[in-house]
């Protein structure tokens, strides 16, 4: 047997159990891997509160993301094989020592990107991957402002955006973290807890405002982040950190300039193997490039996910996180 961290019933990190489960051997097309290293998102307090059912109901384990290396793999998998170093995200279940994953969603960790920077970056940086490259294709000429500039997506997407020669302007909530920022591709950010950022954008854009607001914060920012936009701009809300927009008035697009709006998820993005591989595979390009760095700036025991979890929801977290099991 191994130790995983199990939620019975959905709430505060207190739900968090660290128990004892049975793992089993791989079936048909799964593999089973041993943890070397988890992710930690903001996704997962999602799951563990309630907000996001989870898929097979009570109980379950957090965690979308892991890398570590496979142990057995089942009947008909071929792109792994035992002694690999794979990481992967989702499905549910990363928060435990070992576990069985359908080997499709595992890819081989390439040289010269070890298991943490793996474990921290394939949720966040296949996000931010999507976000510019996909569902709107950020290059010399975008400008652009990213909420949460300091948070994990936010570091990874602003080196990448500024990789690509765009004008980044971001948005955080101390001097700590806006200096942060500005070391990780951001040319502009604004302390959202003393200035407006709708009208600081405007200033800095000279009142054109930006092509595409990435915004994963949700109720506090909305709807001030349409008002950053020029005219048939997109919006791209992919988070809620500070809780669901549940008044979305469809009507504000048109007022306010022919706006996009769209709320893309990972998993769309990725949910053919080809997809997944291309995507991933762009993410570990950049990686080893050197063009962005992934920094891991704060780790933690799996068994202590429950102080894991109170620090990232109370904004004491900055950059990666990751748990080690």
């Amino acid at each position: 047997m191994v130790q995983a961290i199990r939620v019975h019933e959905t709430g505060g990190p207190e739900v968090m159990r660290w128990e004892h489960v049975e793992v089993g051997e791989p079936g048909p097309g799964e593999a089973r891997i041993r943890h070397t290293a988890i992710g930690l998102n903001f996704i997962d307090t999602y799951f563990r509160s309630g907000l996001y059912p989870a898929p097979d109901g009570l109980p379950f384990s957090p965690g979308n993301e892991g890398a570590g290396i496979v142990q057995t793999v089942g009947e008909g998998v071929t792109h792994v094989s035992p002694g690999d170093r794979v990481a992967y995200v989702g499905p549910l279940g990363a928060y435990a020592q070992e576990r069985i994953v359908p080997a499709d969603k595992l890819v081989v960790i390439p040289e010269g990107v070890d298991d943490k920077t793996a474990a921290a970056m394939m949720l966040k940086g296949m996000t931010a991957q999507y976000l510019l490259r996909q569902t709107f294709r950020v290059g010399p000429e975008t400008t652009l402002l990213f909420h949460a500039a300091a948070g994990g997506v936010g570091l990874i997407a602003g080196q990448w955006a500024a990789h690509l020669g765009a004008t980044v302007i971001g948005t955080a909530g101390s001097d700590e973290k806006i200096e942060l920022a500005k070391a990780h591709g951001y040319q502009h950010v604004i302390n959202y807890r003393t200035e407006n950022f709708a009208e600081k954008v405007k200033e800095i854009t000279d009142g054109k405002g930006c092509d595409v607001v990435y915004d994963s914060v949700g109720q506090d920012t909305y709807p001030g982040s349409l008002d950053c936009l020029k005219p048939l701009g997109m919006w791209v809300s992919f988070g809620q950190s500070s809780g669901p927009i549940t008044d979305f008035n469809l009507g504000l697009l048109a007022q306010k300039g022919s706006l996009f709006a769209t709320r893309p998820t990972l998993f769309t993005y990725v949910a053919t193997r080809e997809a997944l591989e291309k995507t991933a595979g762009d993410l570990f390009d950049v990686v080893r490039s050197g063009a962005v760095k992934i920094e891991i700036n704060q780790e933690y025991r799996l068994a202590d996910a429950v102080q894991a979890h109170q620090d990232l929801e109370g904004r004491k977290t900055t950059g990666a996180t990751i748990l080690i099991p």
